[in-house]
């Protein structure tokens, strides 16, 4: 499955993370270091797995609570209209 961000959405890189703006309503989301780096390895191509494999990585985290965060994201950015899949 390829995400995308939404036409009416723009990102940009921060310090900590990132932010997505909603340019429709004007509503902003930020997202820590963990969320844009799930988020970047979805637009990069990336799977739920791989993401969540990515997270394993970088953090000594369990695998099956790494997989329930990455699907939690996905699914509040789909509720949000922010992405698309």
């Amino acid at each position: 499955m390829t995400f995308s961000l939404a036409s009416h959405v723009t990102s940009t890189e921060t310090d900590t993370g990132m932010v997505l703006l909603d340019e429709r309503t004007g509503r902003y989301w930020q997202l820590n270091d963990t969320g844009a780096l799930v988020l970047r390895c979805l637009l990069a191509g990336g799977t739920v797995g791989s993401a969540a494999s990515a997270l394993r990585e970088r953090f000594a985290g369990a695998p099956e609570a790494a997989t329930a965060d990455v699907e939690k994201l996905v699914d509040a950015l789909r509720a949000a209209k922010m992405v698309t899949s």
